[in-house]
């Protein structure tokens, strides 16, 4: 172990000298390139997100992991030097004043003298002088000459000793007395003030990012009930007092786990249900201050009056989202052009639609890697494909939207049973629309009776009814027949 880990024993995480020594290292620390420092520690130390935010401190696993992807930065000094304490990196390598931790002068002998330091080259800092030597009293104007000759350039000094020199002034000129255990109990405050719950946020954090990726061919009712542990934890957690930062980014947090949770209702068929959890969101949303956020849990909760008959209150919701994501492309404002686009179409307003459909394609071209990842918060190219296929197919013009389903179902690689079978529910309204009922029809029970039993309700029954209005005679029978049966 080496001295820098000694001294830092007890701290949560230490990264290696060989790490810390690395070219990559130090060109990401010169550079504050915190995006690579972070990536460097996760891959080499293989600490997790939650790991890192829970040593530094007042972040979450999710705050670690947007800096990673290059979504969010770090501006602030005391961040910075959290950074620098938590990964145990040095102050001056980060540009911030020496860490506690990186010294302090030796012990006393017997005589109750301070022994003077050694320097990196082995020989004695003899301008670090003993404590008992210090004048008090009516001498100790004369402290302001030693001051001068510590820092005139007379003998080689670093900021650090001068520091080191001062305090041990200012405690003899007042006769201070290093009290025993003084230290912990300030350490002891500053750890009250901070907050003891640091593993319950990014536990929460942890959960967040986990969830965030779908279903992945679970049914949703299976995943609402993976959540249920961390919505009780989220409510306690809430309840807490916390700094304004942590604050913050729990509010963050919140509005992306019940966001999920709303979407999960969407899917299971409780609209009532969806909207409240959407309600929830977006004042988390809004309490957070991630106006990206914000503008996701609007586009979202867009498709619940969407997917359930009210057109014109979802291009409401989807309009206001993507005021709210603004001109710089993201998956927000990408996700609420698309929905705008689908709620245009689905109210008559073809013009409209396309001016959406436009708009999102814009924005989907300008998206970076981190924005297009394959999440529930995400735009990846798939799901680009999947909203105008349904924008396309409102809209009637079904040559367009065979040519979406098509691209999404080759970009589908996942089970995905619910996203398979509403693009080709998409398919068959298509059929119908081009005048061949008997054969939409067929689609239609092909899908429901391929599907298993629990995802018979919700969106995929939703989907199957609407159809079923448009059509008539006995391929209409058909598919009443079979939704009332199975």
């Amino acid at each position: 172990m080496d001295e820098r880990e000694t001294r830092r024993t007890g701290y949560p995480l230490t990264i290696p000298d060989a790490l810390l020594q690395s070219d990559a290292m130090q060109r990401a620390c010169a550079e504050r390139n915190f995006r690579e420092i972070f990536r460097l520690v996760n891959r080499r130390t293989g600490s997790s997100h939650a790991a890192m935010a829970a040593a530094i401190g007042k972040m979450t696993s999710t705050r670690v992991s947007d800096i990673i992807r290059g979504v969010r930065g770090i501006r602030g000094q005391q961040v910075i030097e959290r950074v620098a304490d938590g990964l145990g990196i040095p102050g001056d390598m980060l540009g911030v004043p020496v860490r506690p931790w990186e010294g302090s002068l030796e012990g006393s002998d017997d005589s109750g003298t301070e022994r003077a330091t050694v320097g990196d080259a082995g020989e004695p800092r003899s301008n670090v002088l003993p404590v008992t030597n210090i004048p008090v009293g009516p001498d100790a104007a004369r402290t302001h000459c030693l001051v001068n000759a510590v820092g005139s350039g007379e003998e080689e000094d670093t900021e650090v000793e001068r520091r080191r020199f001062l305090g041990a002034a200012a405690a003899a000129a007042t006769s201070a007395v290093v009290l025993p255990g003084i230290a912990e109990a300030r350490q002891g405050i500053n750890a009250a003030l901070s907050g003891s719950d640091a593993g319950d946020l990014a536990y929460l954090g942890e959960a967040f990012e986990r969830h965030r990726g779908g279903y992945r061919g679970r049914p949703p009712g299976v995943v609402l009930a993976e959540m249920r542990g961390e919505l009780d934890l989220l409510r306690d957690v809430l309840n807490r007092p916390h700094p304004a930062a942590v604050r913050a980014d729990l509010a963050r947090t919140a509005a992306g786990i019940t966001g999920l949770v709303a979407i999960i209702q969407h899917d299971r068929g409780d609209r009532r249900d969806a909207h409240g959890w959407f309600t929830t969101a977006e004042r988390a949303a809004c309490e957070s201050g991630d106006s990206q956020m914000l503008a996701w849990t609007l586009a979202r909760h867009a498709m619940v009056p969407l997917n359930y008959g009210a057109p014109k209150a979802a291009a409401a919701l989807a309009v206001r989202a993507r005021n709210e994501a603004g001109a710089k492309p993201s998956a927000a404002a990408a996700l609420a052009a698309a929905v705008t686009a689908r709620a245009l179409a689905a109210t008559g307003d073809r013009q409209g639609a396309l001016r959406a459909v436009i708009d999102a394609r814009s924005v989907a071209e300008r998206l970076d890697g981190s924005q297009t990842v394959d999440t529930w918060f995400g735009y990846p190219e798939q799901k680009h494909h999947v909203h105008l296929s349904q924008a396309f197919t409102l809209m009637g013009w079904t040559r367009e939207a065979y040519t979406e389903q098509a691209a999404a179902l080759a970009l589908t690689r996942s089970p995905s049973v619910m996203t398979r079978a509403l693009l080709t529910m998409d398919a068959a309204t298509c059929l119908s629309a081009d005048g061949d009922p008997s054969a939409a029809a067929d689609v239609v029970v092909g899908i429901w009776e391929g599907v298993p039993e629990e995802y018979r309700s919700g969106l995929i029954r939703s989907r199957a009814e609407a159809l079923c209005q448009t059509l008539s005679g006995a391929a209409r029978g058909r598919v009443r027949d079979v939704l009332i049966d199975l």
